[in-house]
Order: structure tokens, then C-alpha cells, then sequence
């Protein structure tokens, strides 16, 4: 069963053309197929071009929006309506080729992968688009050491259990090859398509790239320290404690031996500062473990996954 997730913002040119090719392709593949259309909050005529097509194939759900949530939370209403054992998504602008998806398919059966990416090597954008992306994929790779080439490539296909926790909000779509491959799945690449845009017009701005780098930063810091927050604000309060005390020490050593006043020395009260510091970075280390044993002890989360159990 395989079950395709396309988000789409204004895209109202797009959603006949992309539909066509899409059955096509999965007509001849002869697998058994489902389709999600997700308008997340357009001001055009999008959703009303997806309605065109409910009563054309069974196979076809469409979800729509209240508002422009973002990329990010359309992809996850997505993925919480597909039921395929495989699931691909992709954009809705006709860049990525449908054609593709048998390649993708077969990379992620044959060789056993648990996410295949699309890597878009030979790009249809602007050149400014293309440096900026290029510099977004370095900065990605040297903090999350991804094993793929092109991060931002949505033209990915997933087994139903990499997605089916999966929590995405912001920009945090870009990050989720990154947060698999934390999490212990086999990523893949292949080689795919890309066409130059005809209808609409990007959605990708320098707002949305600081938005993105930000969440880059949260994801990073989650994976590293989300099950003990105390080993980064302890490590950090231990740090500025023993500074503030070994410099308060020094001067207190001046004073008792060598008669130095302290009154007039900014050094004194910045190490006061540091101690105080120090120790309110570890209470909120602290606190953050009290907090993160209440959020999994409630809700019955765990911070582990297993691959398979041998009985």
C-alpha cells in the first residue's frame, strides 16, 4: 500500500496537472495506492480544483485547512491520514516528477533503507535560490551529520513507522532526514528530477530561512540533551560556579595576606555574579529533569525505539 502527502499553499494551477501525472504513474505500478491532498489555508481557488476531483478516484482524500498553518504542520495532517505501508511526499508546485517515485520505491525496498530522499543534483531555480540552498545544506549537514546530500528535497518516501510519531511543527519539515537518522533509521538517497516552476510562485523567503536555522538550533540541542537537560545546565552552572569561586578566592587571598581592598575591584562582584549564576543554571537543570520524567511518566512516552522484538 502506498499513500502519497502533497501540502499545497495557493497552488491552484497545479492541482489537475500534478494529479494526472500522479495516477499515472501509480496506475502502472500496480501496487494498491491512496492519495492525500492537504490545502493548507489558500486564498485562491485551490481547494475548490481539489473538489473537481473527489469524485474522479475513491483513492483521494483531501484535508483542508482553517488557515495557513505552514509546511511543516500540513505534511503531519499528511501523515496521520495515510495508512500506506510506504509514504511519499513531495511539493505541489510540479518541480519534483512523479516519475521518480518507482525509484524511490525500489531504493527503499531493495536495499532495505527506512527513509529514501530525493537529491535534487541538477536544481531548476534561481542562482540565488540554488547558493542559498547550498549554504542551508552545509550548515545542516556539519550540525546534524546527515548522511544525505539535499536535506531540502520533500521528495522523500518513508516506512509508515519512521512518521507515525513523528512531531513537526515551524520549519522543522527541513529537519525531519535529520531527526530520523538521530533516531537510529537507515536514510538513503536517489538521484531525482526537478523542473523549473511554471504556475505560482515560491514560498521560500529569507524570513522562512531564519525561521528554519532557529529550529535547526532547537532540534539540535533536543536531541543532544532532551533526556537529561541536567548534563548541559549542570555542566554549564558547574563551569560558571568554579570560575566565580576560584576568582573570589584569588582576591580573597589578596585581602587577608596582601591588604588589597576589594571595594574598588569589579572583578570581586563579577565573581559573586558567576557563583550565582552557576548555581541558578543548575537548579534549572534540575527543574528540567523533574519536567521531562513528568512529560514521559504522564503520557506514557519513551525515550527509545525499538526495531524489533525475537520471541
Amino acid at each position: 500500500m502506498i499513500s502519497v502527502v502533497i501540502p499545497f499553499y495557493n497552488e491552484q494551477e497545479n492541482i489537475i496537472p500534478i494529479y494526472d501525472k500522479l495516477s499515472s504513474v501509480l496506475n502502472n505500478m500496480g501496487h494498491p495506492y491512496e492519495i492525500t491532498f492537504v490545502d493548507d489555508g489558500s486564498t485562491d481557488n485551490t481547494f475548490e480544483e481539489m473538489m473537481k476531483l473527489e469524485d474522479e478516484q475513491k483513492s483521494l482524500k483531501i484535508v483542508k485547512f482553517r488557515k495557513n498553518f505552514g509546511q511543516s504542520a500540513a505534511l503531519k495532517a499528511g501523515f496521520d491520514h495515510a495508512t500506506g505501508d510506504l509514504i511519499i511526499s513531495m511539493d505541489g508546485d510540479l518541480q519534483n516528477d512523479p516519475a521518480d517515485i518507482p525509484k524511490l520505491i525500489d531504493k527503499i525496498t531493495r536495499e532495505d533503507y527506512d527513509v529514501v530522499c530525493g537529491w535534487r543534483a541538477d536544481r531548476k531555480d534561481t542562482i540565488f535560490k540554488k547558493l542559498f540552498s547550498r549554504i542551508a545544506n552545509f550548515i545542516r549537514h556539519k550540525i546534524t551529520s546527515e548522511p544525505i546530500h539535499d536535506s531540502g528535497c520533500t521528495f522523500r518516501v518513508y516506512k509508515h513507522e519512521c512518521v507515525k510519531d513523528l512531531e513537526l511543527y515551524g520549519e522543522l519539515h527541513r529537519y525531519i532526514p535529520a531527526m530520523l537518522f538521530w533516531k537510529g533509521y537507515k536514510i538513503g538517497e536517489v538521484e531525482v528530477q526537478h523542473h523549473s516552476r511554471k504556475f505560482g510562485y515560491t514560498k521560500y523567503n529569507w524570513k522562512r530561512l531564519i525561521k528554519g536555522f532557529l529550529d535547526l538550533i532547537v532540534i539540535s540541542f533536543w536531541q543532544k540533551y532532551a533526556v537529561r537537560p541536567i548534563h548541559v545546565f549542570g555542566g554549564l552552572g558547574l563551569l560558571l560556579t568554579a570560575t566565580g569561586v576560584l576568582a573570589g578566592g584569588l582576591m580573597g587571598i589578596q585581602r587577608l595576606f596582601f591588604g588589597i581592598s576589594l571595594t574598588n575591584r569589579p572583578m570581586f562582584l563579577l565573581s559573586i555574579l558567576l557563583i550565582i549564576l552557576g548555581v541558578q543554571f543548575i537548579v534549572s537543570g534540575i527543574i528540567a529533569d523533574i519536567v521531562l520524567k513528568v512529560y514521559y511518566g504522564q503520557n506514557g512516552r519513551k525515550n527509545y525505539l525499538i526495531e524489533k522484538v525475537v520471541e
